[in-house]
């Protein structure tokens, strides 16, 4: 199998995601988790079903192959590692730590992600330290708005 792109990673983590509420996924379905048309789907899961991630009936139900759920669980379970470090150790918020989780996920080499959950882990251990690092989170200052002219 050849690498998928970003895009197609995200469809399968969601695919992933439906299929771990319902027994099936459905294009409506991933249109509607991913905010996109239901033809940018349609295309997507053709590039998935070449790849062998996917088998889809005709115009009905999406499963994961046994490769594909393998992939979208390492994929998920990144994208949760990464949020979980924004959220507890960064102290962002929900929102934007899943957002930001998205987006780096897919920048991120193997080694970083494992190193950012090592170091998450290691402050989970050590409150102290975290709650150092929280103080010195709080001691920067926020920009200020630039004036307008």
């Amino acid at each position: 199998m050849k690498e998928i792109t970003a895009s197609l990673e995200d469809y399968l983590e969601a695919i992933y995601q439906i299929l771990q509420e319902h027994p099936v996924a459905r294009v409506k379905e991933v249109s509607r988790r991913l905010q996109v048309t239901n033809a940018s789907v349609v295309g997507a899961l053709r590039h998935l079903r070449e790849q062998g991630l996917i088998k889809q009936e005709p115009y009905g139900y999406i499963y994961l192959t046994e490769q594909g759920e393998k992939l979208a669980r390492e994929i998920s379970s990144r994208h949760q590692a990464l949020k979980e470090f924004f959220q507890e150790v960064l102290e962002l918020g929900e929102e934007l730590a899943d957002g930001d989780a998205c987006r780096v996920e897919h920048s991120l080499s193997p080694e970083t992600i494992e190193r950012i959950i090592i170091l998450g882990e290691f402050f989970k251990r050590n409150p102290s330290l975290k709650g150092k690092l929280a103080q010195e989170f709080k001691k920067k200052k926020k920009p200020k708005a630039r004036e307008k002219k």
